[in-house]
């Protein structure tokens, strides 16, 4: 195959798995506004005694893009909590971390595990750098944009433009690595929205080979991948 054809086939290829990855995402805010008009969706539950998570979706998401992780999460043990006060995630992310804080504060919760996906992941190293941070056992980030998309300067949103790379609050985070070693970055070979990768300097990088940047959340691979990263965590770094 020449190259003019490659290239076509691999746009083809790019563009095939973008509307996948769009009609999944999709179906989560359909189930979200149905879950609005019957009743809000319940978090899942299991046995307990395993460390507490806190779920941290991407912007303009709920938690239950993080559906099927939290389910595999309650079934292993880990209590499941949200944060109602992130909404559908649409403020800056120190404004975002400081609701998350305000929560584990109020809640009093701490042995914590943060499972985050996309922008969540930046809201939870911000947490991390806060004074809540020794709640905190640390993090499983999926999908998150650590340096940024080249993308983002075309958005017309604001808040989708926050994620260019040239963004000061994304700098100063970045800039931030001490923190690094107590986040587990979870990622797909390839995803239409971060062609940069999640990939995170200092932090435990697993590159998985999924497509897409919503999709990846409901494939078993994942799921079992987080769960696995999630008591690692906890086995690591939680008090006797």
């Amino acid at each position: 195959m020449t190259r003019g054809p490659r290239r076509v086939a691999r746009a083809l290829a790019g563009l095939g798995t973008r509307a996948v990855d769009y009609a999944w995402a999709a179906d989560r805010q359909l189930r979200h506004l149905v879950g609005d008009l019957v009743r809000r969706a319940a978090l899942p539950t299991g046995p307990g005694g395993a460390a507490p998570v806190v779920l941290l979706p991407g912007i303009y998401e709920t938690w239950e893009f993080l559906g099927p992780v939290a389910t595999a999460l309650a079934r292993a043990g880990h209590p499941v909590h949200a944060v109602p006060g992130l909404r559908h995630n649409a403020r800056p992310v120190p404004e975002s971390a400081d609701v998350v804080v305000g929560h584990l504060e109020r809640a009093d919760l701490s042995g914590v595990v943060l499972v985050a996906h996309s922008k969540g992941g930046l809201i939870g190293k911000h947490v991390m750098l806060s004074p809540a941070s020794d709640r905190v056992l640390g993090m499983v980030a999926i999908a998150t944009p650590f340096s940024g998309s080249r993308w983002a300067r075309y958005m017309l949103s604001r808040a989708l433009r926050s994620f260019d790379p040239r963004d000061p609050v994304l700098l100063a985070l970045a800039g931030e690595l001490l923190v690094n070693e107590r986040i587990t970055a979870v990622y797909p070979r390839f995803d239409p929205h971060i062609p940069e990768t999640g990939r995170l300097p200092g932090a435990r990088n697993v590159e998985l080979p999924l497509a897409g940047h919503f999709k990846p959340l409901g494939q078993r691979l994942l799921v079992e991948t987080v769960v696995r990263e999630v008591d690692r965590v906890e086995a690591e770094r939680a008090v006797p």
